[in-house]
């Protein structure tokens, strides 16, 4: 094994995102249903849909799917390896280098969704707020803003080890990760091992997700101009729900 673990924070850098999709596909997420439950939400709320926005993007597997079903779409992305990635699957559309709390791209869409729970890297109600408004923002009135939450305090796992092993023609892939709580955060750190041609290597990366309730998720909704939704049927996301608001 070459080399001292690296600590990254919020932002996945280039060692993530080269491994980021083997892991997800390793341990099945399905991101095509996700994007449909996103689809169906939206068209449920403004049927003529054309274009959307998804901010925090990753690597562009839920956008990839969304481009089955609107005119238009964008991503946004923190992280310009994971963004790299994004735009490769992308060809006729944009995805933006920018972080959630802060961007402005100049324009509006009919949907703007933010996925996978990452939310949570608002710092605290106040941030949830300035980042729930910066895509209202980008909404146009009548368009439909899609949130996947993070886990709340009641559905947190304090001390909750995982681990996965993954692999595909040129390397495996070892993730071992634990999650514990920190006043009203969840403190996560993962640790990879990968093994290829070019030997083994490893790194880690700890993030700090802040663990909102559904009320600030909902408040933070309406705050920005939007109704405010809690759909715990929507199907296609792993137990959280989705919080959804029409701007006004």
């Amino acid at each position: 094994m070459t080399g001292q673990p690296t600590v990254t924070s919020a932002a996945y850098d280039a060692d993530v995102a080269e491994i980021y999709d083997l892991l997800y596909a390793g341990r099945g997420k399905d991101f095509a249903a996700e994007a449909d439950a996103v689809a169906r939400v939206v068209r449920e709320r403004r049927p003529q849909a054309r274009s959307v926005l998804d901010v925090a993007c990753g690597t562009g597997e839920h956008l990839r799917r969304l481009a089955t079903t609107f005119l238009e779409v964008a991503g946004l992305e923190l992280s310009p390896a994971m963004c790299t990635v994004a735009q490769a699957k992308l060809p006729s559309g944009a995805v933006h280098v920018g972080d959630m709390r802060s961007f402005a791209l100049g324009r509006e869409f009919d949907a703007v969704c933010i996925l996978t729970g990452t939310i949570g890297y608002a710092h605290d109600v106040d941030e949830l707020c300035a980042t729930v408004r910066t895509m209202a923002a980008h909404l146009v009135p009548g368009g439909v803003l899609v949130i996947d939450p993070w886990w709340s305090p009641d559905t947190f796992l304090d001390g909750h080890v995982a681990h996965d092993v993954v692999h595909d023609d040129t390397r495996t892939v070892v993730r071992v990760s634990h999650s514990a709580r920190q006043g009203q955060a969840a403190r996560h750190e993962a640790h990879y091992v990968v093994a290829d041609d070019g030997g083994i290597r490893h790194f880690s990366h700890v993030q700090m997700l802040t663990l909102f309730t559904r009320e600030d998720y909902l408040e933070a909704l309406r705050s920005a101009g939007c109704t405010a939704e809690h759909l715990t049927d929507a199907g296609g996301l792993p137990g959280r729900g989705l919080f959804a608001g029409v701007r006004r």
